[in-house]
């Protein structure tokens, strides 16, 4: 039975593969259907130890200090989404939290599950499962929105206090180009890919 491949552009399914000067294309509208399987897996799983780390860090530390007559606080990233709910804003306290914590964790543990076993020859269970929710986690990931949040609030502050950013701050700008970089490479073609070379091994 041959695959089905659907474009991201028009939604034509294609049984076959049409390609075009080495590339996959749609028949109908010339979008690109599929990447090309070129990207090597210890890169990926590189990039979600680096992501893992960069977010235990950005958890770990404060994310800017800032100073107003005298007194001085700062605040952790879990610790702003507890200020939002100590303040009666639970619901944009749990939006915080999982956009900025639970979804990156969860798709970077999700990416090692799969990657480590299949960058070492060996099956992985319930892989599919893992593909699906990985799919459905991706787009929950906002800490590019949270970088510009942060980044224009501290330019409008910096005219009352002084601000000094943490190392929180500097791990989540790193992050968040890890998991970009992580996410270009480890596209659902990609580990389709990889699962079905560990197959025939």
């Amino acid at each position: 039975m041959s695959s089905v491949i659907v474009c991201p552009a028009c939604d034509l399914a294609h049984r076959a593969a049409p390609r075009e000067r080495g590339r996959t294309q749609c028949v109908r509208c010339h979008a690109r259907l599929q990447r090309r399987h070129d990207a090597n897996i210890d890169t990926a799983v590189a990039l979600a130890v680096c992501a893992l780390v960069l977010l235990l860090l950005s958890n770990a530390y404060p994310l800017v200090t800032m100073q107003v007559n005298g007194a001085s606080s700062e605040t952790t990233l879990i610790g702003a989404a507890l200020g939002f709910y100590a303040q009666g804003y639970w619901s944009l306290a749990f939006l915080v939290l999982a956009t900025t914590v639970l979804a990156p964790l969860l798709q970077i543990l999700a990416l090692l599950y799969v990657l480590v076993p299949l960058r070492a020859g060996r099956r992985v269970r319930r892989y599919q499962d893992l593909l699906r929710i990985l799919t459905q986690v991706r787009p929950w990931s906002f800490l590019e929105v949270f970088m510009l949040g942060t980044i224009v609030a501290l330019v409008r502050l910096s005219g009352y206090a002084h601000l000094a950013p943490g190392v929180s701050l500097w791990a989540c700008a790193l992050l968040m180009l890890c998991l970009s970089g992580l996410t270009s490479i480890t596209s659902p073609e990609q580990l389709w890919y990889w699962v079905e070379r560990s197959r025939a091994r």
